[in-house]
């Protein structure tokens, strides 16, 4: 297996909880079907998206990704092979943008597109140590 780690950024397109709600179902059905994992870092301005999985499967993902119109100025941030996965057991987790994180005004003057893919993937390390705030949900 060629496992890929993908990590993007985009601004929310009428971000609200039924929104992520709709993209969170959505990403945990297709996820799971496609033996992907991951975790989606959300907030009113910013949606930070880790996908791990073989590289077909992700790189189809992300053609989606783009075509979705609740997704605004997406940036891919960091595409790289991995040894293992940080969420195995994660069809999708999600998470809001910590306090550790970059501020709103970070974000809103390009703190994502200026990072790098160490210090993206070090966010999803950090996430990956802490509990989890809602039940997962595992991928068979």
């Amino acid at each position: 297996m060629n496992l890929v780690q993908l990590i993007y950024a985009s601004r929310p397109f009428g971000f609200d909880h039924s929104a992520l709600d709709s993209i969170l179902a959505q990403s945990r059905r297709c996820n799971t079907r496609d033996g992907l994992t991951g975790a989606l870092i959300c907030r009113g301005d910013i949606y930070l998206q880790l996908l791990e999985g073989e590289a077909d499967a992700i790189d189809a993902t992300y053609a989606r990704i783009l075509r979705d119109d609740r997704h605004l100025e997406i940036n891919r941030l960091s595409y790289e092979v991995a040894t293992k996965r940080l969420f195995p057991t994660w069809a999708m987790r999600s998470d809001p943008a910590r306090s550790w994180m970059w501020s709103q005004e970070d974000v809103a003057n390009g703190a994502a597109t200026r990072a790098s893919p160490d210090h993206v993937l070090g966010i999803f390390r950090r996430l990956a140590a802490e509990p989890a705030e809602r039940p997962r949900l595992t991928i068979v």
